[in-house]
C-alpha cells in the first residue's frame, strides 16, 4: 500500500487574533493525514501568538515560529515555505474557513499537475455567505499556457495545493507582486495546473484583509492609479515574467515586454495590440466579458502613454 504524502500547511500570521481561532479549528479538523501545520508569526502585537501557542500545545502537528523582527508578508511567506518538509504544500490565510475535506480532495486530484486549486465562497466579516463565489467573477483556468496569467489571475493563494518542487523554482519572491499569481505563471511554464469546481474555502472579506477581492473591485475606479503608474507596474511585472529562467516560450514573452515598453514613448503603437489580438483567447480566457468588450480593450491598447498623458 502506497503511503500518503505528507502535506505541509503554510500559515503566515500578523495581528489576526480576531478570526484566527476559527481558521485554526478548520485546520485541526482536516480529514487528511499526515499533515503538518507550519505557522510563522510576523511579530504580532495582539493576541495572535498566544492563540497559536494554545493550539500548538494541544496539537502536535503544529510547528510554531516567531520572527525576531517584522519581515512583511512576502518575506514571511518565503520563510514559512522554507520550513515546510512535506512533499505537498498548501497555502493558508489567517482569517478564512476550510472545508474539512479540502486537503483530502486536493491530494486525490493533484495527480500529475504542478498544483491544484479550487473555487471559493465569499463570506462577510461575520461569517455569513455573500452568495457569491470566485467563479462568478472570472473563469477558472486549467492547462499549461502561461499566457493566461500574463495579465490576469484567477488563483487565490488559500486555494493552492502544490508540489514542493514549485516553491524551489519561485523563490525568492519579488516584493510588490501577488505570490499566488507568480506561482500560477511559473507552474504553467513547467507543467499543468487544474482546479476543483467545488468551493472548499469560505473566503472572508473584511477591511483588514490583505486580499479583499470584492472591495478592490468596487473601489478600483475610486483609487485608480494614474496611467503612468499603471503602465510602470505592468511593465515591471512583464520584466519579472520574462526574467524567469524556464519560460516555455521565451521569445514570445520578450516580444510582449518589448512591445509594451515601446508604448511608453509613443503616441500610437499597434505592436502591442497586435500581440494581444493574436493570442487573445489565452490572454482573455479568465475575463467574463463579451468578445466585443475584449476587442474594445485590445483597441484601447493602441494608444501610447504619450497620447494618454496629452489626454489627461
Amino acid at each position: 500500500m502506497t503511503q500518503s504524502p505528507l502535506v505541509s500547511v503554510a500559515l503566515c500570521t500578523f495581528n489576526g487574533a480576531e478570526f484566527l481561532a476559527e481558521q485554526l479549528d478548520t485546520l485541526v479538523g482536516q480529514t487528511y493525514r499526515p499533515i503538518e501545520i507550519i505557522v510563522v508569526d510576523d511579530c504580532s502585537t495582539d493576541e495572535t501568538f498566544a492563540i497559536l501557542e494554545a493550539y500548538a500545545a494541544k496539537n502536535p502537528q503544529f510547528k510554531l515560529y516567531r520572527n525576531e523582527s517584522n519581515l512583511g508578508f512576502t518575506a514571511n511567506f518565503e520563510r514559512a515555505a522554507t520550513y515546510c518538509t512535506g512533499e505537498l504544500i498548501a497555502l493558508c490565510d489567517q482569517d478564512d474557513l476550510w472545508a474539512p475535506q479540502k486537503i483530502e480532495l486536493q491530494v486525490a486530484a493533484i495527480k500529475d499537475n504542478i498544483f491544484i486549486y479550487h473555487d471559493s465562497e465569499f463570506i462577510h466579516e461575520d461569517g455569513t455567505s455573500m452568495n457569491k463565489k470566485m467563479s462568478d467573477l472570472m473563469n477558472l483556468y486549467h492547462g499549461d499556457n502561461p499566457l493566461a496569467f500574463l495579465f490576469f489571475n484567477c488563483v487565490s493563494g488559500h486555494s493552492i495545493l502544490m508540489k514542493k518542487s514549485l516553491i524551489e523554482l519561485t523563490l525568492p519572491l519579488k516584493k510588490g507582486y501577488f505570490h499566488d499569481w507568480w506561482l500560477a505563471y511559473v507552474a504553467t511554464n513547467i507543467g499543468t495546473i487544474d482546479f476543483i469546481p467545488q468551493c472548499l474555502v469560505k473566503y472572508r472579506q473584511h477591511d483588514k484583509s490583505e486580499t479583499n477581492i470584492l472591495q478592490l473591485a468596487r473601489e478600483k475606479d475610486k483609487y485608480k492609479m494614474s496611467s503612468a503608474e499603471n503602465f510602470q507596474r505592468t511593465l515591471n511585472w512583464l520584466y519579472y515574467c520574462k526574467s524567469f529562467q524556464h519560460n516555455k516560450n521565451q521569445s514570445l514573452i520578450d516580444q510582449f515586454y518589448r512591445a509594451y515598453k515601446r508604448r511608453s514613448d509613443s503616441f500610437i503603437s499597434f505592436e502591442f495590440s497586435a500581440l494581444l489580438l493574436r493570442h487573445w483567447k489565452a490572454i482573455f480566457f479568465m475575463r467574463k466579458k463579451t468578445v466585443i468588450s475584449k476587442m474594445n480593450y485590445v483597441i484601447k491598447q493602441i494608444w501610447g502613454l504619450k497620447m494618454k498623458k496629452n489626454a489627461n
